[in-house]
């Protein structure tokens, strides 16, 4: 689980916001945001973490109404993946 002030930039299609995340993984993530996304849409995702920020690209997989949307994390750039793994080996060992 992230810090609570772990921020995400997100887009799906023409529609754009910024939220914090609930929780976050190597293979997904929650995003906190009232706006309805439709579910098997792609969304461009962009973390902003201690370490730096990370970019990804997923799939909604899941809704809840007025709460946010759970994100399949399907494609990251390996540089982003090194620095998703340094944040994730922090906070596990803090």
């Amino acid at each position: 689980m992230p810090p609570k002030s772990v921020v995400a930039a997100w887009q799906v299609g023409t529609q754009r916001g910024v939220s914090l995340l609930e929780s976050l993984s190597v293979g997904g993530l929650f995003v906190r945001t009232k706006e309805v996304l439709p579910l098997r849409s792609l969304i461009q995702v962009l973390i902003d973490l201690p370490v730096g920020q990370v970019r990804c690209r997923g799939i909604v997989r899941r809704t809840t109404e007025r709460r946010g949307v759970a994100v399949q994390i399907i494609a990251m750039d390996p540089t982003d993946r090194a620095r998703l793994f340094a944040e994730m080996t922090r906070l596990l060992l803090a």
